[in-house]
């Protein structure tokens, strides 16, 4: 009987794509930058804190600005939406109808482009010419009247907007219920986002709108925290079994240079896909190593040439003994090491030499030096690999040894 082959499957084949079974990865949504968990991990302190700022803008009908600031990967902007749901659910438990707007001012870096965004929220097709600013504040204020809403303004990336278009927008924000009589209801809140204090960038005026202590700022993740992080997403997006603790810990490793959870997550997404394209059951380190040679590898044939030969040994010796590892002891290394001479006729140097052997191979980037963790019992010297795959650096080292 003649197979019938439909229309995708023979795209797939004259491409000579590979529609492979997903076996390690069962949710790929949960690795998206934009999701958001139902529970950040390790940051229920800055919740608590724009939970107590903001609270009155229900309670008590005033308005508030906030400002949340921190490094790339902190979790700033997951920490902003979060909230903003979580607020306006209770917000309908007391009775008050509360509306967030979430606005990327790196894309939408004039006044006109926020509020249109903003005013969206409202009345979708909004006209995105012809009204003024203060026209928009205007037909925006009527929104919020008619609807009896509270209105959060999220304003990511703030500082980029102010840079290009000045700090009237947020003047004008800070003071937007101004002309209200007194017995009205406050109606608009702003959380402003940057990488930046704001005091770096606003002018006086708009300085003097805020208040000192509405201002959370976000710590890097530590790498204990950045191991939490990294097991939350392997439990909500791969199938159980597919990552174990030890590259949970690898990944956390690695990630903690940059304290970037950002990074951590996609050390994890991509170490993921390589386990699955090369129809393995399970993530391996060679695969978070893979991962990482993606973004970034340290590793060039004259940093490697520029060894000397024992010390090339050394690294030899850890690359062979690592690939299916994650970590491993110096007096492991120390053994792989040995036979890596045996192999090139070649007399192994004391335990002393071969520390400082490994202490310079460290300060070079070439491998990780740390002390045991998890898992280990007592205090242990550990090496890790973290930036190269180990049979690409066998393969590079033994190339640059031979032209030697």
């Amino acid at each position: 009987m003649k197979t019938i082959m439909r229309p995708f499957e023979l795209i797939v084949r004259m491409a000579g794509f590979e529609d492979k079974p997903q076996r390690i990865i069962s949710d790929f949504s949960k690795l998206d930058f934009d999701y958001v968990p139902e529970k950040l991990v390790h940051r229920d302190g800055p919740m608590q804190q724009l939970f107590s700022i903001l609270k009155s803008s229900i309670e008590d009908s005033t308005n508030q600005r906030v400002a949340v600031t921190g490094s790339v990967g902190t979790g700033k902007s997951s920490l902003s939406k979060r909230f903003c749901l979580d607020f306006r659910e209770w917000a309908s438990g007391k009775g008050q109808r509360v509306e967030f707007v979430i606005v990327n001012c790196r894309s939408r870096n004039t006044p006109s482009s926020v509020l249109l965004k903003i005013l969206e929220k409202f009345q979708p097709g909004f006209p995105d010419r012809g009204f003024s600013t203060t026209e928009m504040l205007e037909i925006l204020r009527k929104h919020l009247t008619k609807g009896n809403v509270h209105l959060l303004i999220v304003l990511d990336e703030v500082n980029v907007m102010v840079k290009k278009s000045g700090s009237d927008l947020l003047y004008c924000l800070s003071r937007f219920d101004d002309e209200r009589v007194t017995d009205s209801k406050h109606s608009l809140s702003l959380i402003m986002i940057s990488q930046q204090p704001v005091n770096e960038f606003l002018d006086a005026a708009t300085l003097s709108t805020l208040k000192r202590t509405n201002q959370i700022v976000l710590d890097k993740y530590s790498r204990p925290e950045l191991g939490d992080i990294t097991r939350q997403r392997a439990e909500l997006a791969f199938h159980p079994g597919t990552v174990d603790d030890e590259i949970i810990e690898f990944i956390a490793d690695i990630s903690s240079e940059f304290g970037d959870a950002r990074f951590a997550i996609e050390l994890l997404e991509n170490a993921g896909r390589m386990a699955n394209d090369e129809g393995q059951e399970s993530v391996n380190p060679e695969n978070v190593r893979a991962a990482k040679a993606m973004t970034y590898s340290v590793v060039t044939e004259s940093k490697l040439a520029s060894l000397g030969l024992q010390k090339q040994l050394v690294l030899l010796g850890i690359s062979r003994m690592m690939r299916k590892r994650a970590f491993a002891t110096t007096g492991e290394a120390e053994k792989s090491y040995a036979v890596a001479c045996e192999e090139f006729d070649q007399k192994a140097r004391g335990h002393t030499q071969f520390w400082e052997y490994l202490r310079t191979l460290g300060d070079m980037g070439l491998i990780g030096l740390g002390t045991s963790g998890k898992g280990m019992v007592g205090k242990t010297s550990i090496i890790t690999l973290p930036d190269i795959p180990c049979r690409v650096l066998e393969d590079k080292l033994l190339q640059v040894m031979v032209k030697e």
